[in-house]
């Protein structure tokens, strides 16, 4: 018997982030743990797309433009 639609919104409600999500193939834990990496680069960066800033010695920022993160998609 098929899930309902219910049932399909409660197991995705429940997800709570595990690091081994990284390493899983369900979309669901894959999903996760990329929201949970957007969410880092947003506390860490103050954006999501990725990018690790040119920084001087000091950590004063060089430039505004950062160097691409590799990113495989699912």
């Amino acid at each position: 018997m098929a899930k309902s639609k219910q049932e399909t919104a409660n197991e995705v409600a429940e997800k709570m982030y595990d690091a081994k999500d990284y390493g899983y193939t369900d979309l669901i834990d894959k999903g996760t743990a990329l929201t949970h990496e957007q969410v880092t680069d947003t506390y860490t960066e103050g954006t999501i797309d990725g990018k690790i800033d040119n920084v001087r010695k000091d950590g004063s920022l060089k430039n505004g433009e950062g160097r691409e993160i590799p990113r495989e998609e699912f």
